[in-house]
């Protein structure tokens, strides 16, 4: 719950300012008010405004005390359960996603099953560290990953164990079967 308040809020305030002028994709308008609109319309996909307005609201007065800054706190203490847990180890694997990924198109009107699959990637979002996700396997065709995690600063390790990892592995060059034929 802390991800679904922190990074729209974030995202939020980072696009806040978005407007297509000095970056990113514009669109035409009879002024500068419809560009900014049309801009801001065009550009960014239902999921997307979507994760905006929710960080708007969390972010809006009345709303930023009982969930931003209570998320803030929950961050927190997932960045110092890291810490803990990079003291005894060098990195942590286990699966990027619950599901391999979905057909394409499979998900795009449920959000909720979408938000779910990321269940397992946003703990690395929350706490600042360097993570990674590669190729591992298929089930049922489609190709599921490996997240590995590794503490803060630590990208070049990352880096280094994800090598290792496609130098004793081939998984990565692998395509997943036609959909038809499985």
């Amino acid at each position: 719950p802390a991800y679904y308040i922190v990074a729209p809020a974030e995202a939020s305030s980072n696009l806040a300012r978005y407007d297509g002028v000095k970056y990113g994709h514009r669109s035409k308008g009879s002024n500068l008010i419809e560009m900014y609109e049309n801009t801001r319309s065009d550009g960014f996909g239902n999921e997307v405004k979507r994760r905006i307005l929710i960080g708007t609201y969390v972010l809006s007065s009345g709303y930023y005390d009982a969930y931003y800054l209570k998320a803030q706190k929950v961050r927190q203490l997932i960045s110092q359960d890291f810490k803990k847990a990079f003291q005894d180890i060098d990195a942590i694997m286990g699966p990027t996603t619950q599901t391999p990924a979905f057909k394409i198109g499979e998900k795009i009107d449920d959000p909720v099953t979408m938000y779910m699959n990321d269940i397992y990637t946003i703990s690395a979002n929350l706490a600042g560290l360097p993570a990674i996700s590669h190729p591992c396997g298929f089930v049922q065709s489609l190709p599921f990953g490996l997240q590995i995690i590794a503490p803060h600063f630590a990208e070049t390790e990352l880096l280094n164990l994800t090598h290792l990892f496609q130098q004793e592995t081939d998984w990565h060059q692998k395509k997943p079967p036609d959909l038809n034929e499985a």
